[in-house]
């Protein structure tokens, strides 16, 4: 099945990141386009969730620019990233455990809400119409990740793989045009990892979301991405497609390491 990969949608641009005189990246580049599955790669702390936190607005970097949709930003601001559709999970679950999947979910439906807090409060009649209409979307989302049984159970009571699958779910209740993985596979046993697996590739085809991921797991990342760029103590090493990095002597090297 051939997908349509589109235009460039994130252009990352010579990011340069140091904490207190320690460079955590180093001149990176690199482009995402629309509808395909980038893939951030690289041993421990080569720099991958820094680079994800430049795009979402978490650090600023001293150097380089991000476009995004066109517009060029020197930093990106989180709230104003997650308004024009970049959403993101994280590595230690930041989900609100003693809260139902459903409500975890519909956290993520927050930004897309117009009537104010009081309406809510108060189910005036705009909130509540808007309320059933992101009810029904959450729905879609639980039914689409495959977490009905458990729409009502505190998300703590869930086992990790299944709380993983509740992040994403809140993420997609943003219904974001790039979607921000970070490791969404640790600590992951192996049917664990395929059921991941299946739902990001179906995210990416049915929603036709971007999704950038940053993961660990050589085999998984070759498996699903369509480009592959390869970072190592803060420098890029490699970026092509899976094959052309996997058979990239620097890269071998980085991950074997041969080369330290």
């Amino acid at each position: 099945m051939s997908k349509h990969i589109g235009d460039v949608i994130l252009d990352v641009k010579n990011i340069s990141l140091s904490f207190g005189g320690v460079k955590a990246l180093a001149d990176i580049s690199f482009d995402v386009r629309e509808h395909e599955i980038r893939a951030i790669i690289g041993p421990n702390g080569a720099g991958k969730s820094s680079m994800l936190n430049c795009i979402n607005g978490v650090y600023t970097p001293q150097q380089g620019q991000i476009t995004f949709r066109g517009q060029t930003f020197s930093h990106m601001d989180s709230h104003q990233v997650a308004v024009m559709g970049v959403a993101r999970t994280f590595q230690n679950l930041a989900l609100f455990k003693g809260m139902s999947v459903l409500d975890n979910i519909m956290t993520g439906r927050n930004l897309r809400m117009k009537s104010n807090l009081f309406m809510q409060a108060l189910r005036l009649g705009p909130a509540e119409r808007e309320e059933i209409e992101h009810r029904k979307r959450v729905e879609e989302i639980i039914d689409f990740l495959e977490i009905q049984p458990y729409r009502k159970t505190p998300v703590g009571q869930l086992p990790y793989g299944l709380q993983k699958r509740v992040d994403l779910g809140r993420a997609l209740a943003l219904e974001p045009q790039v979607l921000l993985l970070d490791e969404p596979m640790a600590g992951m046993n192996v049917e664990e990892k395929q059921d991941m697996c299946r739902f990001i590739l179906d995210v990416n085809d049915e929603f036709g979301t971007t999704v950038v991921l940053i993961e660990h797991d050589m085999g998984v990342v070759m498996d699903i991405s369509d480009r592959v760029v390869v970072l190592d103590y803060g420098k890029k090493i490699g970026d092509g497609a899976p094959d052309e990095v996997r058979s990239n002597p620097e890269v071998i090297s980085a991950y074997l390491g041969t080369g330290h």
